[in-house]
Order: C-alpha cells, then structure tokens, then sequence
C-alpha cells in the first residue's frame, strides 16, 4: 500500500488522521527519567483510554513541507482529533463513535463504518488509524507484527510496525505517567514531526 503524499489538498487531511489534540504540562528534562520506569507503570500506559492532548504537527515530503495544530479529545468510545492552522483551509475534523466514522472539511461531512474506510473512499488510500492511539502512548499497535527497540533506560527509542517507523525522541511527565513528548514517523518518504505541548491524560486512582 503507498500513499499517495503528493497532492496539497490532501496534505491536511492526512496529517490530520495521523495525529493527535487537547491541553499543557512544562516537560520534564530528559535527567528526571530512570531505569526501571516505564516497566514500572506499562499496566497504567497500557489501561489509560481517556486524553486530551495538544500537539504541533510538522509534515513534510519530498516536495512539500507544512505544519499546523492538533487537539485530540479520547474516550474509550468517542474520539476526536481537531486540526486547524496556516493551510488555509479552515479546519478538519475526525471524530469516531461506537463504530462510526466522520470527516469533516471545508467540502462537507463524510461517514463510514471505519476509519481506514472512510480514508479510503475520500482520499483513496488508507492508515492504520487505530494504531494511533497506541503509537502516541509509546505502544505497538494490536493485531501485527512489530520491532521495538528501547533506550538505556528502557524506554521505547524506536518501534517499526506496518511500514511505519516511529522514532522518541522525548518524553514528558504528566499524572505519574511518563508519555512521548516528541515523535518523528515515517512512511516513505513522508515524515511526521508530532511535539505535544500539553499531555492530559485521565488516570484512574
């Protein structure tokens, strides 16, 4: 499967369905991590479902570059991911709810029964959406194979699953969890740049 990457229409609708938006903890410095850490908390990482996060998206291929802003909203059964910035073209919305898929543009409101669904009937190629979520909390995505490999600390440096390679680059502490600051992805060509600028993720007790 290869993307088609190199239309500027589609450059806003596909950083949008790669990433992730809403809210601000300072980072932490790279110092304050430990070994042992992200072992330790991997049953809290692996059960947080619910987040709001805002992030810069930077994307860039061979014959383009852009950037713009995400808001991300999750719950275990609604999600929505808010991009907006200097494409001029206002902003695209995805939002998923029991099953259900939306994308809303400048050019209207389009549904399907998934997300790879929906890309594939509007843009004409499809992501593994879902492995999203996963990916922005330092996790491999269910259901395919993948390579993981951890830093000095044990910490997840760089993770290969589905044609993709996610490189962390930073990390920042927000509610006891340590979560992935800075990421770069690539598929091809293409390179995402995500930077959260404010993690707010809902942990339980």
């Amino acid at each position: 499967m290869s993307p088609r990457l190199f239309a500027r229409p589609l450059i806003p609708l596909f950083a949008l369905l790669l990433l992730v938006g809403c809210a601000g903890r300072t980072p932490l410095p790279d110092a304050e991590r430990n070994v042992g850490q992200w072992q330790d908390q991997a049953d809290r990482t692996e059960a947080l479902d619910t987040w709001m996060l805002i992030a810069r998206v930077g994307l860039r291929t061979s014959q383009d570059g852009t950037s713009a802003n995400l808001d991300w909203s999750q719950h275990p059964h609604y999600y929505r991911m808010l991009l907006s910035g200097p494409f001029g073209s206002g902003r695209s919305t995805l939002e998923g709810r029991e099953g259900r898929f939306s994308l809303t543009t400048a050019e209207g409101r389009f549904e399907a029964e998934t997300p790879e669904a929906l890309m594939e009937e509007q843009l004409g190629w499809s992501l593994p959406v879902g492995s999203l979520q996963d990916w922005v909390r330092g996790l491999p995505g269910t259901g395919s194979d993948y390579r993981l490999e951890e830093d000095e600390l044990g910490f997840p440096r760089r993770l290969e699953q589905d044609g993709w390679e996610i490189d962390y680059l930073d990390w920042t502490r927000a509610e006891a969890l340590w979560l992935p600051r800075r990421l770069v992805m690539r598929y091809g060509d293409l390179r995402v740049t995500l930077v959260v600028t404010d993690w707010r993720p809902v942990v339980d007790g």
